[in-house]
């Protein structure tokens, strides 16, 4: 019986006082609206450029362009923890300007334990990948068997 008058009490609270958080304010409710879209005194277009950016002329851009194209645009993978390589950790360096030195950040593994990531798969290459590997194993298992019977009933 109590329970269910305290919640009885607190859903005409709540309909009553939490309804003027969704309704417009009403005037002389102390709530005012500044209909004034004037830029605040303070922020210059310097401040602004320090969380946006500057704008890149058509320059930057092409130079930025005809150097993203020298690289790999996929994705590098460390080996040993799976770590994607991200530039933007890295000092914005593409990972083939990393000098020798580099290690893993995850795991400190060196540069040459990273491979490149094509697709969803990690270190194949665009010769064949494993297909190749796995038809000659499969076809030397097969010949191994068909040489064991021909040798089991000729010798």
């Amino acid at each position: 019986m109590t329970k269910s008058f305290i919640a009885a009490l607190l859903a005409v609270v709540c309909l009553l006082g939490g309804a003027s958080a969704f309704s417009s304010p009403k005037p002389g409710t102390g709530v005012a609206i500044s209909a004034d879209l004037r830029p605040t005194p303070g922020l210059t277009s310097t401040s602004l450029n320090m969380v946006f950016g500057n704008k890149k002329s058509a320059a930057q851009k092409a130079e930025e362009e005809a150097k993203a194209a020298k690289y790999w645009q996929g994705e590098w993978v460390c080996k040993d923890c799976g770590y994607i390589y991200n530039r933007a950790e890295c000092a914005g360096m593409y990972f083939e300007e990393q000098g020798p030195g580099f290690r893993c950040p995850q795991c400190s593994g060196p540069r040459r334990r990273y491979a490149k990531k094509v697709g969803d798969v990690v270190g194949t290459t665009l010769d064949g990948g494993d297909a190749p590997i796995l038809i000659f194993s499969f076809g030397g298992v097969i010949a191994t068997i068909i040489f064991g019977f021909w040798a089991v009933n000729n010798l």
